[in-house]
């Protein structure tokens, strides 16, 4: 693959925020082999760290999930040299006990999307990716620590269900969601953390909880938020994954991590 002449980066994937929190800000229009990115890419400074910025719907929140060209934006984040990629995603949650404000460092997820290109590798050349842990742990730890030293309430493990959208679960489907013990619930999560791994890149899911989930409505009064309750939680979670997001790129070296490129190596056919 081509070589960035940037070295070291730290991706990240993410709502309009974030990129404010970038010094000399450069716009970097791609194209790839899949598509253009959802958006022009933001590289820029944090104190010494290099840092990649991608709006994952865009700016301006044109594409909704089932929409965006997942290939073509971890391909570019790829192509610039990203190395480690920190991925927040506003979700639901599925259990009482993971309340609105939770963040949750998943280590597992569930696929309920559909028609989604999730591979780089349609033929001749295949390959075959282990999920078993498709979370780089490496990096997990890394937003842990950040996210005790800002103290917002946090899981450490968890399962994120990723539906297609646009629409949210049905009642009965939020039920059958948390009985297979899934802990919150999103809809952009896939198939970014399987490209990820398909390029050897270190990717870690970061789940910022805004409400309870349709099944969860009315149970054990926890009733449906209204919609300036979830808005004033979105706007206390974001202000919380700045500041994570702000100590792992102060504290990480940005460097490829051994276990998440070895899954790139046994996945080639000799």
């Amino acid at each position: 693959m081509w070589r960035s002449p940037y070295y070291n980066m730290l991706g990240v994937i993410g709502g309009s925020g974030f990129y404010e929190l970038l010094e000399k800000l450069e716009e970097i229009d791609l194209n790839t082999p899949f598509g253009r990115p959802s958006d022009k890419l933001m590289k820029g400074k944090i104190g010494d760290a290099q840092v990649v910025f991608l709006p994952r719907h865009g700016r301006g929140h044109k594409l909704p999930p089932h929409m965006i060209n997942y290939r073509a934006n971890l391909w570019a984040l790829k192509k610039l040299g990203v190395k480690k990629i920190l991925a927040p995603s506003a979700v639901g949650s599925l259990d009482k006990n993971i309340a609105p404000g939770t963040f949750v460092v998943c280590d597992s997820y569930i696929d309920r999307t559909k028609g989604r290109a999730d591979t780089f590798f349609d033929g001749p050349e295949v390959r075959h990716i282990s999920s078993v842990s498709p979370y780089c742990e490496a990096l997990r730890q890394e937003v842990l620590s950040a996210c005790a030293k800002v103290g917002v309430p946090t899981i450490a493990k968890g399962t994120i269900v990723i539906i297609n959208g646009p629409r949210f679960s049905t009642v009965a489907e939020s039920h059958w969601f948390s009985s297979l013990g899934a802990s919150v619930i999103g809809m952009t999560g896939y198939p970014e953390v399987a490209l990820a791994n398909e390029l050897g890149i270190c990717y870690a899911n970061i789940s910022l909880v805004t409400d309870y989930d349709a099944g969860l409505h009315n149970e054990g009064g926890l009733a449906a938020s209204s919609a300036v309750e979830i808005l004033a939680v979105f706007k206390k979670n974001l202000e919380n994954i700045k500041k994570v997001i702000l100590d792992v790129i102060q504290n990480s070296r940005a460097m490829e991590c051994a276990e998440c490129l070895k899954k790139v190596e046994l996945s080639k056919f000799n």
